[in-house]
């Protein structure tokens, strides 16, 4: 289950990169990337899938909806595509 905390804080931090200026969203971005792979690997661990030292999080624009954020998670084991619904469980999908 994806929680409000979770949501709380992936969408200011997507809010953030997208509105700043380039030169500082690059930066920014590759600091977002990091706290958003801990995010989404702690929220697959729960739900019993094996991601050992996650390396980065992508946000997958073309697979995300309103409400619904894909994210591509690479793992050092495993990448996988991660589709976060506010108020349920994760949908995971490993993609290697």
């Amino acid at each position: 289950m994806v929680s409000a905390s979770l949501r709380m804080l992936l969408v200011p931090i997507v809010s953030f990169v997208t509105a700043t200026a380039p030169a500082v969203a690059q930066t920014s971005a590759d600091a977002t990337g990091d706290v958003a792979a801990d995010i989404v690997a702690k929220q697959i661990r729960k739900q019993g899938y094996a991601c050992a030292e996650q390396s980065s999080a992508k946000r997958d624009l073309g697979a995300s909806k309103p409400d619904q954020a894909v994210w591509i998670l690479t793992c050092q084991n495993a990448t996988y595509r991660v589709r976060l619904v506010p108020d349920m469980a994760a949908q995971v999908e490993q993609i290697d």
